[in-house]
């Protein structure tokens, strides 16, 4: 266990520095890939990582990807492409947390399978999320809030779209397809045979990615705390706006922000794949 989270935590921090370097990371995110990075391989194992690792490449990939295209559509709301510390917690804490609880527990323990899948789900649910938002603000229709249905601003928390549904949809079952994936790999290089069994990782994962993204979106429209400009009398999660007058709250309660509630997804996501998954196991 110990060269193992060894070689988990280098494997971390080459990744942090490598997302750093690259500008997906700020220094505070480099730090936060490297301590939940370090946990998911050192307590998870290499097929944790690499699901992890899944996560965090393509959510990188679509935070950039027509990144020119998402300038100025959704300002108010918009996050940094670049993921600091609060970012990185919040969309892989719970997977960190599940995996110091398989360290905890360890593998022959009956409570390995459920916490396998909770882990899934939760990098199912951050996954779906995050595509929902890089590529829901791509839309040509203007979302409406999950809530009333009313049309509202381009990236505006709580708001959801069709293309944002579908591409959730996609992120749940691209983590539940890697999973599957590298699962068959992992059985063919320790047994040389496959593990088909677990063909039903794909509609959980994709269950709980959608499940996780939803509750984001509920969250947002209700809870979670809001500012208003009265210079620009514009709707902000911004207690400074960027015209550089301060903001007043109008809703939310005061702790919920964008990372709270990302993160409040996440679990959303873990124990619903825990849950169903109970039905396969």
């Amino acid at each position: 266990m110990l060269v193992q989270l060894l070689i988990g935590f280098i494997l971390a921090a080459i990744v942090g520095l490598l997302g750093w370097r690259l500008g997906a990371l700020t220094r505070g995110g480099a730090a936060g890939a490297f301590l939940i990075g370090g946990a998911v391989f050192g307590f998870g194992g290499p097929t944790w990582g690499a699901i992890l690792a899944v996560f965090f490449a393509s959510s990188s990939f679509f935070s950039y990807f027509r990144r020119q295209d998402k300038v100025g559509v959704a300002g108010e709301f918009a996050k940094s492409s670049r993921r600091d510390l609060g970012q990185t917690l919040a969309n892989g804490g719970v997977a960190a947390l599940l995996a110091i609880g398989v360290g905890i527990v360890t593998r022959e323990s009956p409570w390995y399978p459920t916490l396998t899948l909770a882990y899934f789900g939760a990098l199912s649910a951050a996954t779906a999320d995050t595509w929902a938002t890089e590529l829901g603000v791509l839309s040509s229709r203007p979302p409406r809030l999950i809530t009333t249905g009313e049309v509202v601003t381009t990236g505006r928390s709580g708001a959801v779209s069709f293309l944002g549904t579908l591409a959730s949809l996609a992120g749940g079952a691209f983590i539940g397809i890697s999973a599957f994936i590298l699962i068959q790999m992992a059985s063919l290089l320790s047994t040389g045979s496959w593990f088909l069994q677990d063909w039903f990782l794909i509609p959980l994962c994709t269950l709980a990615g959608l499940l996780g993204s939803l509750f984001d979106s509920l969250l947002g429209a209700t809870w979670q705390r809001m500012y208003y400009c009265n210079t620009c009398q514009t709707i902000t999660e911004q207690t400074q706006h960027e015209c550089g007058h301060p903001t007043r709250s109008i809703r939310g309660i005061s702790w919920l922000g964008n990372d709270q509630v990302n993160f409040l997804t996440t679990v959303v996501g873990a124990l619903s794949a825990a849950l169903v998954g109970l039905l396969f196991l």
